[in-house]
């Protein structure tokens, strides 16, 4: 059986009712395996992470995404975290006897069904990116909500479903497909924010620093410290060792100590090689933090 991993991020971290009744309307769908719930107060945004075959995926992102939308109001919503929309982005990922082709046709398929069923501008990014300016997610969200109308105005950002009109009260959603990225953040036991972003602008790799990290610098008000906010789009090449070895001596050379390290979501087990949990400073981490615990073991459920 092929399976497909499915990571939407929605516009919403405070509000415990409103997770509640998305986290239902998914489990309400069979064949969805519910893995984990990420919610941050001061990103204002919480991150699902389910598995489960292609077509049971597509319905259970449905479900989900639509009770989402019935729920945030982005004319209300503040957060550290840049996005677009209520339901912000909602990506695919192929696992277990699944291809990049298998993701990128339920994003294509669920994006356009989404955008017409909700009348909501839909972009697709990543490997379902059908413009190349698009491939990347921080161009689409570049500006974020408030700057979303005045670019929508512009013919070359009309989006790739829905209408070309800002749904205001939604605002848009980008969907792709993509391999296995890390989403891993580095809280730092400091409040000195101008620091956070100067370690995110001196490891990212579009300002020169490590290949296929992207960082940003936010402020935990609700904590009174700062933190460096990464996305590892390939830990293969740049591993998670790496980036905290780097983040950490950076920090070092400001004056600055890490109070620990969180993933957001799961983790490959092949990420975790040559380093321990412990080294990384992680908090709270399980076993079933790993994604390939979740996974039915080799030959089960083979298609013939």
């Amino acid at each position: 059986m092929k399976i497909l991993e499915c990571v939407p991020n929605f516009s919403e971290g405070r509000n415990r009712k409103t997770i509640d009744a998305v986290a239902d309307a998914l489990q309400r769908v069979g064949g969805v395996q519910l893995l984990d719930i990420c919610t941050d107060a001061d990103h204002n945004r919480t991150v699902f992470t389910f598995l489960g075959a292609p077509d049971d995926i597509e319905r259970g992102a449905a479900a989900a995404c639509d009770k989402a939308l019935e729920l945030i109001d982005m004319r209300a919503q503040r957060g550290v975290h840049p996005r677009i929309g209520a339901v912000d982005v909602v990506p695919f990922i192929p696992l277990k006897n699944a291809v990049m082709a298998d993701a990128v046709e339920a994003a294509r398929r669920f994006g356009r069904a989404f955008a017409q069923r909700n009348r909501l501008p839909v972009f697709f990014y990543g490997e379902a990116a059908l413009v190349e300016e698009r491939r990347e997610l921080p161009h689409i969200r570049r500006g974020g909500y408030e700057a979303l109308d005045k670019r929508m105005k512009d013919p070359a950002w009309a989006p790739d479903a829905g209408p070309s009109v800002l749904n205001a009260r939604s605002g848009a959603t980008a969907v792709g497909a993509r391999d296995f990225l890390v989403a891993f953040n580095i809280n730092l036991a400091s409040a000195d924010l101008d620091a956070a972003r100067k370690i995110a602008g001196t490891i990212r790799h579009s300002g020169g620093g490590m290949k296929h990290v992207k960082a940003i610098g936010v402020p935990l008000k609700s904590r009174g410290i700062v933190q460096v906010s990464m996305n590892l789009t390939n830990f293969r090449e740049t591993s998670v060792k790496d980036v905290f070895e780097r983040v950490q001596a950076e920090a070092a050379r400001l004056g600055l100590g890490i109070l620990e390290s969180e993933l957001v979501g799961l983790i490959p087990e092949e990420a975790l090689e040559g380093v321990t949990p412990q080294q990384l400073m992680l908090k709270d981490f399980r076993e079933d933090r790993i994604v390939e615990r979740h996974l039915p073991p080799a030959g089960a459920g083979r298609e013939a």
